[in-house]
Parts: structure tokens; sequence; C-alpha cells
């Protein structure tokens, strides 16, 4: 494994971790709300670099 695939892992663990607070209460509201705004950022980011995407993406711009 690569570095890059090493801190993508772990950076995605700790948005499950800082997710489950969220939703657990366990953090301050503000606080709350700053990181799931930043959360749903990353998962965007994450889900927009995946094959699928990067594929669907491709084929509905050939259709143009």
């Amino acid at each position: 494994m690569t570095d890059a695939h090493d801190a993508k892992v772990m950076a995605d663990g700790a948005s499950v971790a800082i997710g489950i607070g969220n939703v657990m209460q366990w953090l301050p509201p503000v606080i709350s709300l700053v990181t799931s705004i930043v959360i749903l950022g990353y998962m965007a980011v994450r889900l927009w670099e995946t094959d699928t995407v990067k594929g669907l993406v491709a084929k509905y711009a050939k259709h143009e």
C-alpha cells in the first residue's frame, strides 16, 4: 500500500468517528455543524474520485 492510500483510509476512519460523535451528540453544537460540513465536502470529493463516477461523467460528456 502507498502512503497516500494509507492517509485516505485514516481520513475515512476519522470522518466516520467524527460523524458518529455528531450523531451521538458528543460534540458541542458549533463544532458538530462545522465538522458535518467538512465531512460532507470530504465524502463528496472521495465519491468524485471513484472510477464509477469518473466513468459516468466521461460517458455523459461524450454524449454532448
